[in-house]
């Protein structure tokens, strides 16, 4: 078979090429640049998609004739039956299209989406765009038959669709203002710009904690921004901007510009090892000096509360502990710094210092590691506490699955020095040690693969900076805060679980005996009303007997001990027991439970018990929510090797608060439940390799619950 590859043809030699000859006769990959013989090439791919078409690529409507042209074709193709799918980026410039394109293609969104490629049964079509991509000119394309080029394609698209955001959801995102949670590193410098810009124009105050070079990158490329910004607040709108930075003779300038502008600003001496900013919904972060103004080349991003609130906290600290711009540049014209800053290369040196200033302390010593290996070091290598009975001593340490073993043989050894434990998830590379909160050391954890504390050490740095100093106590004492929190979180969380636990099992024993002698009694009674009084009482016991029951189930859950006993079963059968024993327990004579009919036995190797308890869960719940009308189950196994189960009710519905967390634990409107069943179905579901989901239903009456899970070979 002859292959051409990369191979430039005349324009007309190249449209017979392709409208002509069969795509399965020859394998070939061409370059196109002519207009027309691009045209009529596309034409010609769209005419040989007979089953399917995939589209990865851009959406624009600034060339109208050109998309109404491309959507009649989609329109007949889809009239032809090929099924049409599409992935783009949608954003508020194309929202509208988008709209108009959902109505012909299957459509979902992807962020960062560039150029086009266009997959047909057996053609590949890639459209390269020009650097200014907004133009949306069209540099070339390339065509391509290769069977294999194809179906990589074709697979790399099926990953990307699976990837990919529904296009009703985020287009509703984008109209309800909704910023979906997100955190992600951003390196394309024109990206990083867009971003940035997006954000200060639609931001009400930044807080800045950066080096100077941040702020010139910031008065080279967005000052009018930030003026608008401080225009707003003086209007008294917004809280305008606060920057902390390092102030010095080569900057003063500028940091007055800035203050002219109306910024307030306060001088840090040694900032924290990475640039960050807060607004209103952002977080970004960089480690990039960004030296002569020049612009990030990497960027973290976050709209994620979580980091919002614990930087904004952070700034706060950092800001009160500040001191005010025109204080610091009134020094340094006049020639007065007091406060002592050391650079120490020597590693030898700087943990022989650090040590020195701990073991004289006359009040307090703070030390923070970077990480455990960085105290075991220290600790094999050279670390001494400080003999004074009257020094309190503090040590932050992150952790790891060795390092509470050690401390707790230290705590022995060392009583009267605080051990605590912080979460890894600041990544820092640098250990602290504060001395009476007039000294610290600063030492860089260059290499932490090391056994030597001299050679894991890089660059050190000693100040007796009252601002360097009481920045890093803030941060200090707030991870210490936090440590203790969580510790008693942690001792908080395990009593109430083994308080519920404990509560539950005793609730079983008196329960089974109340339900036991109970219907001993109505064996007894002869009296109507006597009967309808036991009724009322065993169907409280069964009530408190399931409460009980689900609360050991969540127990299980969470404690990862929910053991499932599979066994080969008829799931018809299952679903047919239930119904029969839910339809003799309905008082509501306008509630209907609809006949279930399967066309086929399905069977599933699963706990017959608790997928009993799933379906039941459901049934019950959409019996208790359906004050009118008739419930369904349907049952559908599809090629995929699962069974799909169907309940579907005609009530009232998943309120619009609830469904975000519908299988969340006590997720309830109502007063009738705990919400505690869907959130044992879903485990129930997954511990089988299912799935299990709920929407309402499209008429606006009632809501659907469908699970699924794999079905097995007949007995």
């Amino acid at each position: 078979m002859t292959r051409y590859k990369n191979t430039f043809i005349d324009s007309s030699y190249l449209i017979y090429y392709l409208l002509s000859i069969p795509s399965t006769s020859i394998e070939k990959t061409m370059v196109l640049h002519n207009s027309r013989s691009i045209d009529n090439a596309l034409l010609g791919f769209y005419a040989k998609a007979k089953t399917s078409y995939d589209c990865y690529g851009v959406t624009s409507q600034s060339t109208l004739p050109e998309s109404e042209a491309i959507n009649n074709t989609l329109s007949n193709l889809k009239n032809q039956g090929v099924r049409l799918r599409q992935i783009t980026e949608i954003t508020k410039d194309n929202v509208s299209y988008c709209k108009i394109l959902m109505k012909i293609a299957e459509l979902r969104h992807l962020d960062g989406v560039k150029g086009k490629i266009q997959l047909s049964d057996t053609e590949l079509f890639v459209t390269t765009i020009t650097e200014n991509e907004e133009s949306h000119q069209t540099a070339q394309v390339i065509y391509s038959n290769i069977k294999q080029l194809v179906e990589q394609q074709r697979s790399i698209f099926e990953i990307l669709w699976k990837k990919a955001v529904p296009a009703e959801q985020k287009i509703r995102e984008i109209e309800n203002g909704i910023e979906p949670p997100e955190t992600k590193v951003l390196e394309d410098p024109a990206e990083i710009f867009n971003h940035m810009k997006y954000v200060i124009e639609n931001a009400s105050k930044r807080l800045t904690c950066s080096s100077s070079g941040a702020m010139q990158m910031v008065y080279d490329n967005f000052f009018n921004l930030y003026k608008k910004i401080l225009d707003k607040h003086r209007r008294g709108e917004g809280e305008g901007i606060r920057w902390l930075t390092t102030i010095d003779k080569e900057n003063k300038d500028l940091v007055r510009v800035f203050i002219n502008a109306g910024a307030q600003v306060r001088h840090v001496r040694y900032l924290p090892p990475m640039n960050f900013v807060v607004d209103d919904k952002h977080f970004h972060a960089t480690i990039d000096k960004m030296e002569g103004g020049k612009i990030m080349q990497s960027l973290l991003i976050s709209n994620e509360s979580k980091y919002v609130n614990y930087y904004s906290s952070l700034f706060e600290e950092l800001w009160n502990n500040g001191i005010d711009a025109d204080i610091r540049i009134r020094d340094i014209e006049g020639g007065i710094d007091p406060a002592n800053i050391e650079i120490i290369q020597n590693s030898h040196e700087a943990l022989r210092r650090s040590l020195y200033l701990q073991k004289n302390a006359n009040e307090e010593a703070l030390l923070m590691f970077s990480t455990p290996n960085a105290f075991r070091r220290q600790l094999v290598n050279i670390l001494q506490f400080n003999e004074d009975p009257f020094v309190k001593i503090k040590i932050l340490i992150p952790g790891d699955e060795q390092i509470k073993e050690t401390i707790d043989k230290l705590k022995v050894e060392y009583p009267r020095v605080e051990f605590r434990i912080y979460e890894q998830g600041l990544n820092s590379r640098i250990t602290i040690v504060l001395v009476d909160r007039k000294e610290c050391m600063i030492i860089e954890t260059k290499d932490d693969t090391k056994d030597d504390s001299y050679a894991a050490a890089g660059l050190s740095a000693y100040s007796n900076s009252k601002s360097i100093v009481l920045s890093y106590v803030s941060i200090f004492e707030s991870l210490w805060r936090q440590t203790e929190l969580y510790e008693q979180l942690k001792i908080h969380d395990k009593m109430q679980k083994e308080f519920i636990n404990i509560t539950a099992h005793e609730l079983r024993t008196p329960v089974q005996s109340l339900l036991v002698l109970t219907e001993v009694l109505y064996s007894k009674v002869k009296d109507i009303e006597e009967h309808k009084l036991l009724d009322s009482t065993v169907k409280s016991a069964k009530r408190l007997q399931r409460l009980s029951n689900d609360i050991l189930d969540v127990t299980r859950i969470e404690s990862q001990s929910l053991q499932l006993n599979k066994e080969q079963f008829k799931l018809n059968n299952v679903i047919l027991d239930v119904m029969t024993d839910l339809k003799s327990r309905i008082v509501n004579d306008k509630v209907e439970l609809s006949s279930y009919q399967s066309t086929q036995d399905i069977f599933v190797k699963a706990d017959k018990e608790r997928i009993t308890q799933v379906i039941s869960n459901l049934l019950n719940n959409a019996i208790k929510f359906t004050e009118q009308g008739i419930i369904f189950v349907n049952t559908e196994v599809k090629d995929n090797g699962y069974v799909f189960v169907t309940v579907k009710d005609t009530g009232q519905g998943i309120h619009r608060d609830i469904l975000p967390r519908l299988f969340s634990k006590f997720a309830s409107k109502s007063f009738q439940g705990t919400g505690l069943g869907l959130f044992i179905s879903k485990n129930i579901v997954e511990g089988h390799g299912g799935k299990i989901w709920a929407e309402n239903n499209s008429d606006g009456k009632g809501a659907t619950f469908t699970f699924s899970l794999p079905v097995s070979q007949s007995l």
